[in-house]
């Protein structure tokens, strides 16, 4: 793998402490700012709304540049919105500085996917995919946690202002490593839109939004989950963001692995499996050991998921891949607004904290079936195909014979 990959995966390392870090940092924030905790859950909500309109947003201000400029400008936006969440003095003032830091997500990932894409032989993309999106894993397993750490003992701005650091450092490592790729020539804004009207690109866009909306219902409210139901300590919640992360790693790589040659069952089992676990989370959310391993799981198998629905946009948006493959970024965080957002509705319906599983689990039950859908549709599509080759030549020769 080329070495450009190291400095995407940094940069995609930096997104990904201050996308999951306020997970185990929101009981504080909610209490500095004497809001609720479906309150202070906004800021997951507004961070992922900011990813999905920024992602079509940043790109098509982006078509006029270099994709590594490009990137190197997003990674700036990135560090002004953490400052500004770190320096916010009122609740709307962090929420707008975690929706300026998300403007540069979706852009960053989606046109990150393309260069690491074009980096590597076809039989390859979605393992170049998988180890830049492994920046993002690991943040989890190392930047969240740590960030969690940093929070509870001496506050939660210091994080946000440690996150804006890692931001510097992973601009200067697309700055030194990422080669200067140039915008393809004879690609427009308009064939970038066209791939939107292909139907299996907006399948996929839909199984990203529910499939990965499933995880973000229980991972956002993880940490009053953990200490109010399951009874663990409030430090306790960083050594469960890192099991998180450890399997958000491990499924990533597998993803990657598995998408390159098998792609549909790949999700078949990924899908399937997260809606039970899912389901299961609220009971095994009562028992410690259970609840971790359940933690594990649902990182592992939601990121199984990541690789080959982005490698699907991008084969299925060939030519013009550049867009759908940002607006599919945007879309994984649709579903972390979504799920976000009805997790908190059934929390303050009264339902307690493990029913946001169940929202979960509906979710991904969902993206399955949009995944069987995509594969029958496809399935017709080649018969049709096959049908009319074969009837091309009987056509000639009736016309030969007239």
């Amino acid at each position: 793998m080329p070495l450009a990959l190291l400095a995407l995966a940094i940069g995609a390392f930096g997104i990904g402490t201050t996308e999951f870090v306020i997970m185990g940092l929101l009981p504080q924030v909610a209490g500095d700012y004497g809001v609720s905790i479906p309150t202070a859950g906004y800021l997951v909500t507004g961070y992922a709304l900011g990813v999905m309109f920024g992602a079509p947003l940043m790109t098509v201000l982006g078509t006029k540049v270099s994709r590594k400029r490009m990137l190197m400008a997003l990674m700036g936006l990135f560090i002004v919105g953490n400052l500004l969440s770190a320096l916010a003095p009122a609740f709307g003032v962090m929420l707008i500085g975690r929706i300026v830091a998300s403007l540069a997500h979706g852009a960053f990932f989606g046109i990150g996917a393309v260069v690491a894409a074009e980096l590597v032989a076809p039989d390859k993309k979605a393992g170049a995919i998988s180890m830049m999106f492994t920046g993002l894993t690991v943040a989890n397993v190392v930047g969240v946690p740590l960030g969690t750490l940093v929070g509870q003992s001496v506050g939660w701005r210091v994080t946000f202002a440690i996150v804006a650091a890692l931001g510097v450092i992973g601009l200067a490592g697309i700055a030194r490593l990422v080669p200067d790729m140039p915008k393809p020539e004879g690609v427009r804004l308009r064939h970038e839109l066209a791939a939107f009207k292909n139907v299996q690109v907006l399948l996929a866009m839909a199984m990203t939004v529910l499939g990965f909306g499933g995880v973000f219902a229980a991972i956002t409210y993880i940490a009053p989950m953990m200490t109010h139901v399951t009874g663990f300590a409030d430090g306790s919640v960083t050594w469960l963001l890192v099991l998180f992360g450890l399997g958000m790693v491990g499924g990533n790589l597998v993803g990657g692995k598995f998408a390159d040659r098998a792609l549909m069952p790949m999700l078949y089992i990924s899908l399937g499996a997260l809606a039970v676990v899912l389901a299961l989370f609220t009971l095994t959310a009562h028992d410690k050991l259970l609840s971790a391993v359940t933690i594990a799981l649902i990182g592992a198998l939601g990121f199984a998921t990541v690789p080959p629905l982005q490698k699907r946009v991008l084969d299925q948006a060939h030519g013009a891949p550049t867009l759908a493959s940002a607006v599919n970024i945007g879309a994984f965080n649709l579903g972390n607004a979504l799920s976000a957002w009805l997790g908190g509705l059934v929390i303050a319906a009264g339902f307690g904290y493990t029913a946001p599983n169940w929202v979960g689990a509906a979710l991904a039950a969902g993206a399955l079936l949009l995944a069987f859908l995509s594969a029958a549709l496809e399935r017709r599509a080649g018969v049709a195909g096959t049908v009319v080759t074969g009837a091309a030549p009987a056509e000639q020769r009736t016309a030969v014979h007239h």
